[in-house]
């Protein structure tokens, strides 16, 4: 008998289907229910993933270790949330190995020490980060972890399965913050970078069609713009306009504060042109005035993209272009292309006023807190005058 899918973990008959676990049928059935929120199929599988849970259908199928109605209607619903059929080889990025820290998946780490999720406290939270430390495990990796499992018990603390939420921990006590001022893990991209991003992302690919290419192209080009990643999904089709004689976004920031973004050339250039085939794309089959109410980027389904899905596109792009990108792009994110914005336009010698209406920032002291953490233009270093001294 196997359980949560991987043989690592091998449960005595009279364990049920998930050891320690009083109410598996219930626990799951939560589960479904908190991962039913997130609407990208993509982040459910992600984070079902990383709590340790079974995704493929070989594991679930042998997690169904009795004929027990209510675990094999919990086991259904939950597959059918996060497996989806399978896809052309071309159409899709390769698998990502199962990491060394599987075995320390949250609930694989329970069952391994006979704890009942359910009654976890704040104590068996901490031994757990402890042991992925010992592990060899990043701070920005357990932080992600931990940030899973906090977000999972605040779902079952409001449903009454969990009597609180022994993941709400100060991450800073833990070491799982950076100290304030630190630049170790801003990735500062250089124009080269951010060109080298629009060159692989327009660039024909094996697998891809025309309109791929330009929604990917897109993606870059709104980025460029210091747009949040949550801000990019919320975008409409009627959020793009003309004002004052240039193509501007609506774009609806933290706390529900609205603010106009100018397209610079090269983002309006591609913006416009994944518009145009789109609508080109659309329309030969069903003639139509473009839907101003729809999103202004739309997945090859037709549905709005969710955060984890742009971040995944944005990996990609990074990971095929190779050189100019290989020192940055396991650490590619979207914010390092807001922080290209702030830092590209404060030394370009914009104000910071200015920047700071850009990119939606509450305080200017923020925007100048962006830039001042980030890594300094080796330009405005001393450093080539000291090794010049040295070699003279």
């Amino acid at each position: 008998m196997t359980i949560l899918g991987g043989n690592d973990l091998v449960p005595a008959d009279d364990q049920g289907p998930w050891p320690a676990v009083a109410q598996p049928h219930r626990l799951l059935g939560e589960i479904t229910d908190w991962l039913s929120g997130y609407g990208n199929h993509a982040t459910r599988r992600t984070y079902a993933e990383g709590l340790g849970l079974p995704t493929s259908p070989t594991d679930l199928r042998e997690w169904i270790t009795t004929p027990d109605g209510d675990w094999a209607a919990a086991i259904t619903a939950y597959a059918a949330l996060v497996t989806t059929a399978t896809r052309p080889a071309t159409h899709a990025p390769p698998p990502a190995p199962r990491g060394r820290f599987r075995p320390l998946h949250w609930f694989r780490w329970c069952a391994s020490r006979g704890i009942d999720p359910q009654a976890a406290t704040a104590t068996h939270v901490k031994t757990w980060l402890a042991d992925l430390d010992t592990a060899g495990a990043a701070p920005a990796t357990r932080d992600r972890m931990l940030a899973t499992v906090k977000a999972l018990y605040t779902h079952l603390a409001d449903t009454g399965l969990a009597a609180g939420n022994p993941a709400a921990l100060n991450r800073r006590r833990l070491g799982l913050v950076a100290p304030t001022g630190s630049t170790a893990s801003t990735v500062v991209l250089t124009t080269g970078q951010v060109r080298a991003l629009f060159a692989t992302a327009s660039a024909t690919r094996r697998g891809a069609s025309l309109l791929d290419t330009a929604r990917a192209t897109a993606v870059v080009g709104l980025f460029t713009l210091g747009l949040r990643v949550s801000e990019l999904c919320a975008l409409d089709r009627d959020d793009l306009h003309v004002t004052r004689g240039r193509r501007a976004l609506r774009v609806s920031g933290k706390g529900g504060k609205n603010r106009v973004v100018y397209l610079h050339e090269t983002a309006e250039r591609a913006l416009l042109g994944y518009l145009r085939l789109r609508d080109h794309t659309s329309t030969e089959t069903a003639p139509a005035t473009p839907d101003r109410t729809a999103p202004l980027l739309i997945t090859r389904t037709g549905g709005r993209y969710q955060r984890q899905g742009v971040w995944q596109l944005l990996r990609r792009i990074a990971v095929a272009a190779g050189e100019p990108l290989r020192d940055v792009a396991d650490a590619m994110h979207p914010h390092a292309l807001r922080h290209f914005y702030v830092t590209t336009a404060v030394e370009a010698g914009a104000q910071l006023v200015h920047i700071q209406a850009d990119v939606g920032h509450t305080s200017v002291d923020t925007t100048e807190q962006v830039y001042n953490n980030a890594a300094r233009d080796p330009g405005r270093s001393a450093v080539d005058l000291v090794g010049d001294a040295l070699r003279t």
